[in-house]
């Protein structure tokens, strides 16, 4: 019997699924979900309650209003943490659920949390 090899995204998944075990997002207090692809980061603000995204932030709308690519990943990430937590705030949201997405807490994640802190978000 052959063991099947599993694939970085099937690893992440199994993470993923685990943590959402244990975070859930309300009206009051949403999750703050990030996914990352080779070459975009992106963010939402989810109320699991209803299953709605709330509000979405992503480096294309960043990429879109600024016309620069010396941007690094990671600094577009903390832009991309302060725009989210610039719609919640806007729409009365102060405390989020965050979400790292299986993901290790380090680099575009560890950007995306931080500018939603520095946006003036709570978790």
């Amino acid at each position: 019997m052959k063991k099947k090899v599993k694939t970085k995204k099937e690893k992440r998944e199994k993470r993923h699924k685990r943590l959402r075990a244990k975070i859930i997002g309300s009206a009051k207090q949403p999750r703050l979900s990030v996914f990352k692809s080779n070459k975009h980061t992106y963010a939402q603000l989810i109320d699991d309650s209803k299953g709605k995204t709330l509000f979405s932030a992503s480096d294309l709308e960043i990429k879109s209003k600024e016309n620069k690519k010396d941007n690094k990943k990671t600094d577009l990430a903390k832009k991309i943490g302060q725009l989210i937590a610039k719609k919640g705030i806007e729409n009365k949201i102060k405390k989020v659920v965050f979400d790292r997405g299986g993901y290790k807490y380090h680099g575009r994640i560890k950007g995306v949390a931080e500018g939603a802190r520095e946006g003036g978000l709570e978790f």
